[in-house]
């Protein structure tokens, strides 16, 4: 006889895989439909404007998008993921996130007002970061008007908590959707994505949706709790990793720009263990690009691409950011020099050096403007 509640336990998980199902086929199927008229009506004319060239590369954008959180929706799920559990600043964590995709929801007329207490949690720093990032993803497809974010650490059981709510609708159309219906941004690929990444890791996800509004709690189990955490003197080794001491800059996001392969994958090696995340690109021209869409905390190029084009980019985010780092990789040598002594006062670093000193540029730079 099958067990009741494994039959119940099977009976959701089938229905919530019928669910995201219908609408990853949802998501894939309307933009492609759209860029396929597109792609017809061009055929038949020959001709496209510049409007209709930016819409069919928008719509290829958003079924590519939605075939990437199916893939990482389904490596989740197969339990195959390797997570390592370290002491991260929750709270710290969630401002980088907020800071890092301010533009965006700027541009949505989206304003986050913000309630924080300092909480750490133990938990996987880069897994942290997808699923906060998903929360960002998500409110950009479904939120109107103030999102009201919340950081804290329960009474009763001491655990760290992230409370949201938002608007799914316009606050004047208060007499909600027929049948109790929601918009589809809802329920779309990035809600299933921030599901599955807070089942991995182990989170409390607590959602409800009423006519106008809906309200959003993650709970994280393992929570250190400055009120009852032990002398660190006399704390034994639990085989965790502190991101306040051996990664200060945990959750930074830097952009390499390197047209050379060995190039980049120095850089890599140089900083894979300081829990930052990097993105890479191999011209000024991506790195222009990247930059319209998102502005990391710091740029790292090499010697090689300067240049008017750089100039133009450098002085363009420095009207919005003056302190903004930036990082010269010299073609050669061991040099060593921080902004505020180099020469064209950007801080350098040899490429015979790359390995010993960009990790200590890279916290000093980031740290003297954080």
């Amino acid at each position: 006889m099958v067990d009741v509640v494994t039959w119940q336990r099977t009976q959701a998980d089938l229905m919530r895989f019928q669910e995201l199902v219908a609408q990853v086929g949802r998501e894939l199927a309307e933009p492609l439909t759209a860029a396929l008229e597109r792609v017809n009506a061009l055929m038949s004319t020959g001709r496209i404007d510049r409007a209709g060239l930016k819409s069919l590369l928008s719509e290829m954008d958003r079924a590519r998008q939605a075939g990437i959180w199916c893939q990482q929706i389904s490596r989740l799920s197969s339990g195959r993921a390797r997570q390592s559990h370290e002491r991260v600043h929750l709270t710290n964590t969630v401002q980088s996130v907020l800071a890092h995709r301010a533009r965006e929801l700027q541009g949505r007329g989206v304003q986050v007002v913000q309630t924080m207490a300092p909480v750490e949690v133990l938990a996987d720093a880069p897994m942290l970061f997808s699923l906060l990032n998903g929360l960002v993803d998500w409110w950009l497809a479904c939120a109107h008007g103030t999102i009201e974010l919340r950081v804290d650490i329960k009474p009763w059981p001491a655990h760290g908590q992230l409370d949201i709510r938002l608007n799914h609708r316009p606050a004047d159309l208060s007499d909600g959707l027929q049948g109790g219906e929601v918009p589809s941004a809802v329920n779309g690929l990035t809600w299933h994505l921030i599901d599955q990444i807070a089942q991995s890791m182990g989170l409390k996800l607590e959602r409800q949706v009423e006519a106008v509004s809906l309200s959003l709690s993650l709970e994280f189990p393992h929570t250190i709790n400055p009120l009852l955490a032990p002398d660190p003197v006399d704390e034994p080794d639990q085989g965790f990793a502190t991101s306040l001491n051996s990664k200060p800059l945990a959750g930074s996001h830097i952009l390499v720009v390197a047209a050379r392969r060995d190039l980049r994958l120095l850089v890599r090696e140089a900083v894979k263990s300081m829990g930052l995340i990097v993105d890479f690109v191999s011209s000024v021209g991506e790195a222009t690009q990247f930059c319209r869409e998102a502005l990391p905390h710091a740029i790292i190029f090499e010697s090689s691409l300067r240049g008017q084009r750089l100039d133009q980019l450098v002085a363009g985010i420095r009207q919005e950011v003056p302190d903004f780092v930036l990082l010269e990789v010299l073609d050669e040598g061991s040099a060593f020099d921080i902004s505020t002594i180099s020469p064209t006062g950007v801080a350098r670093v040899g490429r015979e050096a790359i390995l010993t000193s960009l990790p200590s540029a890279l916290v000093y730079e980031l740290a003297r403007v954080m």
